[in-house]
């Protein structure tokens, strides 16, 4: 099972699909699109579906679509699918700049709001991956274990 959610051509190139959805343009979607890929996944192939993993990869893909929406100027593609025992999720942006963890005070030492999102991909991904894009932009691909 994958889902491949792509922002159309606002071109309308010769040869390009205007019936494959947008991406994802919040949160909550991206959130739908896991559990509708994952829960389909498991039904077919008569698999449990662990609701602790299936919630890492919620959190996930719900923090990957937030860092591209905030940091990134937008989801440009969102793609999910089964592979193996886990559930991999890639997210475009438009930005080359790369994901960073700051730390969680200020030089100050006051707690800083925020910047909790890519440690926390960082831990409950595996095989972390991010890719400049041949038309600007990247996309950061992650494997969220499902057992």
């Amino acid at each position: 099972m994958r889902d491949r959610r792509t922002t159309p051509s606002a071109l309308g190139r010769p040869g390009t699909d205007r019936r494959r959805p947008a991406p994802p343009c919040r949160p909550a979607e991206a959130r739908s699109t896991v559990e509708r890929v994952v829960t389909e996944r498991c039904r077919t192939d008569h698999v449990p579906c662990d609701p602790k993993a299936l919630s890492d990869a919620l959190l996930v893909a719900s923090e990957l679509t937030t860092n591209a929406i905030l940091h990134g100027g937008g989801v440009t593609d969102f793609q999910v699918d089964v592979v193996g025992s886990g559930v991999r999720l890639s997210v475009c942006d438009r930005s080359a700049e790369l994901p960073v963890a700051v730390p969680p005070t200020d030089p100050q030492g006051r707690r800083r709001v925020g910047g909790h999102g890519w440690p926390i991909v960082c831990r409950l991904a595996r095989d972390v991956r991010v890719a400049d894009l041949p038309s600007g932009g990247k996309r950061i691909t992650v494997v969220v274990p499902l057992s």
